[in-house]
């Protein structure tokens, strides 16, 4: 599901990223919290512990809900609010079940901390709401008109998962698993919702979309993966920095990998087949985004070619990951920018370090033997399906599951202790769990204007479903507070990194 241009965060803080080091905290903090030792056991849809407080946290965090599916149909804060639901009829006719899908999915904050923008993961009539923090109010800005089901997508939309603020004040919408694999971008994502404009990018390759990220330090790159279990990472490089329409696009490629790029990354010809270590960034198109002779075209949908980016990736042997979802950028304490990536189908989080020029080195930030609390209690909380990535503004990154850890026990965050900052964490801390039933944590992400504030959306609880809850809560979003935690240098750090 889950990036982030480096998370709306990086375009408050890019400054701090060239400090790091300066502060005790910057580039790769301590532990600042004590860690959880199991994960959260769930409650029934709509109780009282999904209503007041779904999340266990560590001392001192503090947690608010923020909005809500019910709350926004009632009008409970303010009448004429909207959201989007897929009517029953659609539903039924593509056999989903799922009569009241919404699905709040990786969220996006502007960099003033004034608006979250909400994308809803449906698989026909996708579009994004926008919550405003003064009126409090939510509004559908961008909605599709359901033509998908007839397999008209030239006005309607599926699956949107990545949800990303741009340098350019725009917003990106990314098709993971439904519609056409497209990146549609909104235009002026201020404007009242009568007035909204969007395009469709012809020049992102069409994959199955979740993490799509901006380099906080070079204004050309575009990061993004292809969500698939043999999917690529990608570069799309502008032709001129700020014009998101013309571009070169590369796939990342290791060195040694020698197996068959067209299967999944288990598949029998890739099992033992190096995944990390030095890696070329490969061409598929050509400066203007002509695709190469002898490389599928990756932005020509057919119907043989559902997702034709990922063709054009295996042409060129690019590397197949388990399912890569979302991605943060960073900087490590080399002073080398450093793509982080889950691999949801491998429980493993992967570093792409940016060498220079084609080159590039694939590591491990966590995976499977990562110890975890080191130091402190251990948990019996394991790390599954990890899916979202956030990044707070001194760089540490935190990990957001895509399911829960077992039938009576929530999702977990986990937060990547990598104290020195080269890109492995020292160890896995168990930092948060949720006990709404049913449901999965995605969209974590800090407010740019307020480093001590992150939210998180909660999708598809058993309580979206009006059928057997009536009245129930149903998607929403979380947000925290780290002001009240018990290690206030950190808190300290946090604000003085911002600052910068």
């Amino acid at each position: 599901m889950k990036s982030t241009l480096k998370t709306c965060s990086a375009l408050a803080s890019v400054a701090s990223f060239l400090a790091l080091g300066q502060s005790a905290f910057a580039g790769g903090s301590d532990i600042w919290f004590v860690p959880l030792t199991e994960s959260a056991p769930v409650t029934a849809p709509n109780s009282l512990e999904e209503v007041s407080a779904p999340w266990v946290v560590p001392t001192g965090v503090m947690q608010m809900n923020l909005l809500s599916m019910r709350e926004i149909e009632d009008g409970v804060l303010s009448p004429g609010q909207s959201i989007i639901r897929v009517p029953d009829e659609a539903q039924a006719a593509l056999n989903r079940g799922l009569s009241t899908a919404s699905m709040f999915d990786m969220i996006a904050y502007d960099p003033s901390g004034e608006y979250l923008f909400i994308p809803h993961e449906t698989i026909v009539g996708a579009g994004v709401s926008r919550y405003d923090f003064m009126t409090e109010e939510t509004h559908v800005l961008l909605r599709g008109d359901l033509g998908g089901i007839e397999g008209d997508w030239s006005a309607d939309f599926g699956a949107f998962d990545p949800c990303r603020y741009t340098p350019n004040h725009t917003l990106f919408l990314g098709e993971e698993w439904s519609g056409q694999g497209r990146i549609i971008e909104v235009l002026n994502p201020h404007a009242a919702p009568e007035d909204i404009e969007w395009r469709e990018l012809h020049s992102i390759a069409n994959v199955s979309h979740e993490g799509i990220n901006f380099s906080p330090r070079n204004k050309r790159p575009i990061y993004f993966v292809d969500e698939d279990r043999s999917g690529s990472i990608y570069k799309f490089v502008m032709a001129t920095p700020g014009d998101y329409t013309k571009g070169q696009t590369f796939v990342l490629s290791v060195n040694d990998f020698a197996g068959d790029p067209s299967q999944n990354y288990n598949a029998a010809a890739n099992i033992g087949q190096p995944r990390t270590g030095m890696a070329t960034w490969v061409p598929i198109t050509d400066f203007w985004g002509n695709p190469l002779p002898g490389v599928t075209n990756p932005f020509e949908v057919t119907e043989s070619l559902g997702r034709p980016g990922r063709n054009a990736a295996d042409d060129v042997n690019g590397t197949p990951f388990g399912r890569p979802e979302d991605m943060e950028v960073g900087v490590l304490r080399n002073r080398n920018e450093v793509l982080y990536f889950t691999a949801t189908s491998e429980s493993t989080v992967y570093t792409v370090e940016i060498i220079g020029g084609d080159r590039a080195k694939v590591g491990v930030l966590v995976g499977p033997d990562t110890p975890k609390n080191l130091g402190f209690p251990g948990t019996s909380g394991v790390l599954n399906s990890p899916d979202n990535l956030a990044q707070d503004a001194l760089g540490n990154i935190y990990i957001i599951e895509d399911a829960p850890n077992g039938s009576s026990t929530g999702g977990d965050i986990w937060y990547a202790r990598d104290k020195n900052n080269d890109g492995v964490a020292e160890s896995l801390d168990h930092f948060m769990s949720i006990r709404a039933d049913g449901c999965e944590a995605t969209g974590m992400i800090f407010n740019p204007a307020n480093p001590c504030e992150f939210v998180v959306a909660v999708q598809h609880p058993d309580s979206t479903n009006l059928t057997s809850t009536p009245n129930g809560l149903g998607d929403a979003v979380w947000k925290f507070n780290l002001d009240y935690v018990d290690n206030q240098q950190f808190v300290q750090a946090l604000k003085e990194e911002v600052a910068k």
